[in-house]
C-alpha cells in the first residue's frame, strides 16, 4: 500500500498528515488557515491522492509556522509512501488556468530537492493567508519529499486565482509522476 502517516509536533505546531497516493482524492483538511485549507483540498482533489491533514499551529503569531511546517509533514509523508521511488513515472508537468491566470509545474520525484518558484501576488493577503507563505510551503515540501519542483505563476491579475493555478497545477503534476509503471526505476543510474 502506497501510504503513510506522519506526525510532528513542536513548540510552534502539533500536525498530523495521513496521505494514500490511491486513495482518489478525498480531502479532510483543517489547519485554522481558510485560504490555505482550500488550496490543500485542491491539492488532494487534483492529485488523486488522498489526504487527511490536522494542524494546531500558533496563529496568533502569525500563519507562517503552520504553512511551512504543514510542507515539511506533507512532503515527509509523500516520501514515506513512495519508498525507494521504484515503478513510478517519476516526472510530471501541468499548465492550469483559472480564468484569467495561468500557471505551470513541472517536477521530478528524484531524491534531488530543489525549488524554483516564479510569479508574484498583488496583495499580502488572501483572507487570512499570508501570500508570501506559497513560496514557503512549496519549498518545505520539495525538499522533504526529495523533489525537484519547479512553479511558474506566468501571469494573472487575481491573487486568489494565481494561487489556486499553481495548486492546481502542482496537483496535477504530481498525479502523474506518481503513476505506477511496470516496477523499474526510471533512472539511467538504476536508483534515485
Amino acid at each position: 500500500m502506497r501510504e503513510a502517516t506522519v506526525t510532528r509536533n513542536t513548540r510552534e505546531t502539533k500536525i498530523q498528515v495521513s496521505i494514500s497516493l490511491d486513495g482518489k482524492g478525498k480531502a479532510e483538511i483543517s489547519t485554522g488557515i481558510g485560504f490555505f485549507d482550500h488550496m490543500l483540498t485542491a491539492l488532494s482533489v487534483h492529485s488523486g491522492i488522498s489526504m487527511s491533514i490536522k494542524v494546531d499551529g500558533d496563529l496568533y503569531v502569525d500563519g507562517h509556522h503552520t504553512v511551512e511546517d504543514t510542507g515539511i509533514v506533507l512532503g515527509k509523508a509523500l516520501c514515506e509512501a513512495l519508498g525507494d521511488k521504484s515503478g513510478i513515472e517519476r516526472y510530471g508537468s501541468s499548465y492550469i488556468p483559472m480564468d484569467e491566470a495561468l500557471a505551470f509545474c513541472s517536477l521530478d520525484i528524484s531524491n534531488r530537492p530543489f525549488l524554483v518558484f516564479q510569479g508574484s501576488f498583488t496583495n499580502a493577503m488572501i483572507g487570512n493567508y499570508d501570500s508570501c507563505l506559497t513560496e514557503e510551503f512549496f519549498r518545505a515540501f520539495a525538499f522533504n519529499a526529495g523533489i525537484t519542483l519547479h512553479i511558474n505563476m506566468m501571469y494573472g491579475s487575481n491573487d486568489h486565482h494565481k494561487c489556486e493555478a499553481a495548486f492546481k497545477a502542482v496537483a496535477h503534476a504530481l498525479k502523474v509522476a506518481v503513476k505506477q509503471t511496470d516496477g523499474q526505476t526510471l533512472s539511467t543510474k538504476g536508483v534515485l
